[in-house]
């Protein structure tokens, strides 16, 4: 795809769509509701795509209303065959968590990008419960599980920063014989947590300071949720708008956890104006809007490893306001970047380099030197979404005309990307 910089500043309102993570627990979560659950304004990406077809593999009924659907909860069955994860790691994990407890065998598979990912570390704490993990290679996909019913109780401390491990594990505590505790002193996303106190109304779940525990049984449901918009798509723009002169865009509606907000806060130390403007809660998520304005004269900063988890896929476009940025910006703790749809730390570090900015990768930090006049250039995005829309702002802001490889990888997460963006840059 080739894309030439902003003629003038990006303006208007806009509503990124669901968070993709909250929507992939509200369907997993709802499938274990014994009255089911209703959940409105679905991502369309493909990762969802894959979560929905995994839980009708696994006999679970589901309805499709608008953008939104209806799911019946119940006992889930053993499947026809094995289940395909596609591309999407959370519908993976947490499904592994929730059929370790049920006494079946599964075979959960992906595509090649999937394949690629570690799961040893889910594994050794299921097979602690009880069930039966094996992996190809003892590492990774596919995923082979025998449950068993009730699953050991467990009570362990996260020794990586892994949502998607804690997660697990919680939801394989429902199915326990007593209760199940996770200890997380990286403050990884809580999206799970909330959603088990808001769905079980706090008589399922208990989370003191570091500790969440869950205790066994079904989770009522019966209710409506409504994802709130993704912080991690929402951040492309508010990115775009810090780095185009005249920006000042609006967006609706998004989820402001603070375990994902990291990149909000590393943006506004390095000058950028976010306003934020609380709007609700939906399943114990609060939501805001978020009004961001372009203000010359960024700086750069040091971000410590312990904020990482807040900000871990938004780290890309981070380093690129970086390059913007006076002075020297490391973001830190990013090894986890290495383990994701492609390794983000090298590939954020070589698209940067490939525009003309000082950018290197040393041990697990990025280090971006500012301020930089980027160039349009080839870029590889390596066939990752959040590479693919970071480098697009990027474009926006250089100099020149950039071409970026295999952009449709976007339709992991956010289909509308580019369409959002050239309506966005017709409206001015």
């Amino acid at each position: 795809m080739r894309l030439t910089p902003a003629r003038e500043g990006l303006r208007g309102q806009i509503a990124v769509p669901p968070d993709k993570s909250i929507a992939h627990r509200a369907l997993i979560l709802g499938a274990l509701c014994r009255k089911g659950l209703a959940v409105r304004r679905l991502p369309s990406g493909g990762d969802l795509r894959s979560t929905l077809k995994v839980l009708q593999g696994l006999g679970c009924a589901l309805r499709m209303e608008g953008t939104g659907v209806v799911i019946e909860g119940g006992d889930l069955r053993p499947p026809a065959g094995p289940l395909d994860c596609g591309n999407s790691a959370t519908t993976m994990r947490l499904l592994a968590g929730v059929l370790a407890g049920h006494p079946f065998a599964v075979e959960l598979s992906g595509d090649a990008s999937l394949s690629a990912r570690p799961m040893r570390r889910l594994a050794i704490p299921l097979r602690a419960m009880g069930a039966a993990v094996d992996l190809a290679g003892g590492e990774h996909p596919p995923v082979w599980i025998r449950g068993r019913h009730p699953l050991k109780s467990l009570s362990i401390t996260l020794d990586v920063p892994s949502a998607q491990v804690k997660s697990a594990v919680l939801l394989a505590g429902l199915f326990a014989e007593g209760p199940t505790s996770v200890a997380d002193p990286f403050g990884t996303r809580d999206h799970t947590e909330r959603m088990l106190q808001w769905l079980s109304y706090g008589e399922r779940f208990v989370r003191q300071g570091q500790v969440a525990t869950v205790h066994p049984g079904f989770l009522e449901g019966g209710g409506a949720l409504e994802i709130p918009g993704d912080i991690s798509s929402a951040a492309f723009w508010i990115g775009a708008a810090c780095l185009v002169p005249g920006s000042d865009l609006l967006l609706h509606g998004v989820s402001v956890n603070p375990t994902r907000t990291g990149f909000l806060s590393a943006l506004r130390q390095m000058g950028g104006v976010i306003e934020e403007t609380p709007a609700r809660e939906e399943g114990g998520e609060p939501t805001a809007d978020l009004a961001i304005r372009f203000r010359e004269g960024l700086e750069g900063i040091r971000v410590p490893a312990e904020a990482a988890p807040s900000l871990i896929d938004e780290a890309p476009i981070l380093a690129v306001a970086a390059a913007f940025a006076r002075g020297e910006t490391r973001l830190e703790g990013l090894a986890e970047l290495r383990r994701k749809e492609s390794n983000r730390l090298e590939g954020t570090a070589a698209g940067l380099c490939a525009m003309g900015a000082r950018a290197y990768v040393e041990g697990d930090a990025l280090v971006v030197q500012g301020p930089t006049v980027l160039r349009g250039g080839r870029v590889d995005t390596q066939g990752d979404h959040r590479l693919a829309m970071a480098f697009a702002v990027a474009a926006l802001a250089a100099r020149g005309e950039t071409l970026l490889s295999d952009a449709g990888c976007v339709e992991v997460s956010y289909p509308d990307f580019f369409h959002e963006l050239s309506t966005l840059l017709d409206r001015r």
